[in-house]
């Protein structure tokens, strides 16, 4: 062989070796998760969430029990001084509007931006992993805390409704009797239902986080989303649309405590949170993909 061959052979083989180091140095996906869970944990708003999550139906229970009743004027108002059961659903009422926006954008909302903010983004960007495997991980770490958010949000008002009223069975929205075995899985399926919109949310503000490098700018944006569609919702004239907008499904998991369960606001919940979700993820995956290192 000779010398410039030789040359050759060794060169590819020194970038051969050097690329499988660089594969075996290369953290996975679910390394990189840990790593944002980790950092979830050290921050402040992290907790002032799921604090607001907890703090929420302790308020709310401590006023039923200082009013002696309920808000009849909305679903399940009437029966929440009769059985635990109907606390979550009442709670899951009043929280659309703005607590779990709030909530999830607390942390949705600056999970990009604040590396952006402290100039750690660029070290980030600059390590072996890859940038969608850095993108992927910062949205199931949203997620995981919005999922962490409703739970402890749901469990506290069951936990306190039960520990206060008992846990009877539960009158549906077509006015039948539910009992207890079947309105907690009804419960569950409900909860997975006001996921889609939480997590919609959560892909809004992810995305307001990556395109503002501001942790307040895509706090108040996904915010004042939110606002503008409830505002749209109840201006007369627009009824047309009213379905099709996010803030009306945070109401799709009533279809779910009717007799017979009513399945048709469901399936339109699902695809008309992909509509608002798909997009925003995509656009966001995008601006994080060309994400310019030396300017931060």
């Amino acid at each position: 062989m000779s010398t410039p061959e030789f040359a050759a052979t060794a060169a590819a083989a020194r970038t051969t070796t050097e690329a499988a180091v660089a594969s075996r140095r290369r953290p996975s996906t679910a390394t990189i998760y840990r790593w944002e869970l980790l950092k979830l944990r050290a921050q402040k708003r992290t907790f002032l969430g799921l604090g607001a999550a907890v703090l929420v139906p302790a308020i709310f229970i401590v006023a039923l029990a200082a009013n002696g009743s309920g808000p009849e004027e909305v679903p399940f108002g009437r029966y929440v001084t009769e059985t635990g059961l109907a606390t979550p659903p009442v709670l899951l009422l009043f929280s659309s509007i703005w607590l779990f926006p709030l909530i999830v954008a607390l942390v949705a909302g600056d999970i990009v931006a604040n590396e952006d903010g402290n100039g750690t983004l660029k070290t980030i960007l600059t390590r072996s992993a890859d940038r969608h495997q850095i993108f992927l991980a910062k949205l199931l770490a949203s997620f995981s805390y919005a999922i962490a958010a409703l739970i402890l949000f749901a469990g506290t008002g069951l936990l306190l409704g039960c520990l206060r009223y008992g846990l009877d069975p539960l009158t549906s929205l077509s006015g039948t009797p539910i009992e207890v075995g079947r309105g907690l899985l009804l419960l569950g399926a409900a909860l997975l239902a006001y996921l889609l919109p939480v997590l919609t949310v959560a892909s809004i503000a992810l995305l307001l986080s990556t395109v503002t490098r501001n942790s307040a700018a895509a706090v108040v944006g996904t915010l004042m989303f939110s606002l503008i569609l409830q505002i749209v919702g109840i201006i007369s004239g627009l009824e047309s649309i009213r379905p099709y907008l996010l803030s009306t499904q945070f109401d799709a998991w009533q279809g779910l405590l009717r007799d017979p369960i009513d399945w048709a606001p469901i399936a339109r919940s699902l695809w008309v949170c992909a509509l608002y979700a798909v997009p925003s993820l995509t656009a966001a995956l995008l601006v994080f993909m060309r994400r310019d290192v030396t300017g931060g």
